[in-house]
């Protein structure tokens, strides 16, 4: 007899309005044996505004590695597995990689249930260069490893969208400011489909001003949007900005000499910041 095959569904869900929810994922909800919730508590809220029930099966951060086997188990015996996050599409800065991993290289169908993301929503109403983007999700949440991220990222021509908590945005758009430059435009989308939705534009400085002063900014879910930065730093002389970097490394810490070389040149600072990483593991 032949052994019955089962499948893992990756289904999205609602990011905040329950009509965003289709067709299709509420019958991959109810027809599934097992649903896999980030937060089974969420998740239960989710399907019992669904009238919904089905048995809930926790997979997060902190026991990912450990549960993977025991559902790797459930569907080679046949079953099928519908894996959500708390809101929007699976595996985008959320838990479910893993599985998804395991699955595809034990031969068991993987099946998207595509449906809301925070990421293209928010591009979407941006109005911003959407052609081509990066998705870089939480920043660090320390200062220091945030800003030398940021200056990885100061050259990155493609619009950049990130996810941050309501108690970081202040000083996430205070460093952006700082790193990518004042001018710099951007788009913070504050609970996007909700009852609360609110889009602020404006360049990095006016909205990190406007996040110290209004407490409303820092409030709710946060999808930040930024624009690239412009082609003309593939432009740069290339040789000036080692020269540069190696002069100022003599004397400074690579992150310090990456951002005086930066501002002398008009680089960006992840391209200065690189040949200061170069140029300390050679001496």
């Amino acid at each position: 007899m032949a052994q019955v095959q089962g499948r893992l569904q990756v289904v999205a869900t609602p990011i905040g309005n329950l009509g965003d929810i289709s067709t299709r994922t509420r019958r991959a909800l109810e027809g599934a044996d097992g649903i896999v919730a980030e937060d089974t508590r969420h998740t239960l809220a989710l399907l019992h505004s669904l009238g919904i029930a089905r048995p809930l099966i926790s997979l997060h951060t902190h026991n990912e590695t450990q549960r993977v086997p025991q559902l790797l188990e459930r569907l080679q015996a046949g079953q099928t597995l519908a894996l959500v996050s708390d809101a929007g599409t699976p595996l985008l800065s959320d838990p479910g990689y893993e599985l998804v991993s395991a699955a595809a290289g034990a031969g068991i169908p993987v099946e998207a249930i595509p449906g809301p993301s925070a990421i293209t929503t928010a591009l979407a109403c941006a109005a911003l260069p959407v052609s081509r983007f990066c998705f870089e999700g939480f920043l660090p949440a320390r200062e220091r490893e945030r800003r030398t991220q940021l200056a990885n990222l100061a050259g990155e021509e493609r619009t950049l969208v990130f996810f941050e908590a309501p108690h970081r945005i202040a000083a996430m758009l205070a460093d952006l400011a700082a790193v990518f430059g004042a001018e710099r435009r951007a788009t913070v989308a504050r609970e996007l489909t909700k009852a609360h939705e609110t889009l602020y534009r404006g360049t990095l400085a006016e909205l990190a001003q406007r996040a110290a002063e209004d407490e409303n900014v820092r409030r709710g879910e946060l999808t930040v949007v930024v624009q690239g930065a412009p082609a003309r730093a593939r432009s740069l002389d290339e040789a000036l900005l080692r020269r540069t970097v190696e002069l100022l490394v003599k004397e400074l810490p690579p992150g310090r000499a990456a951002a005086v070389a930066a501002q002398l040149t008009g680089a960006s600072r992840s391209a200065a910041y690189e040949i200061a990483l170069q140029h300390a593991k050679t001496r």
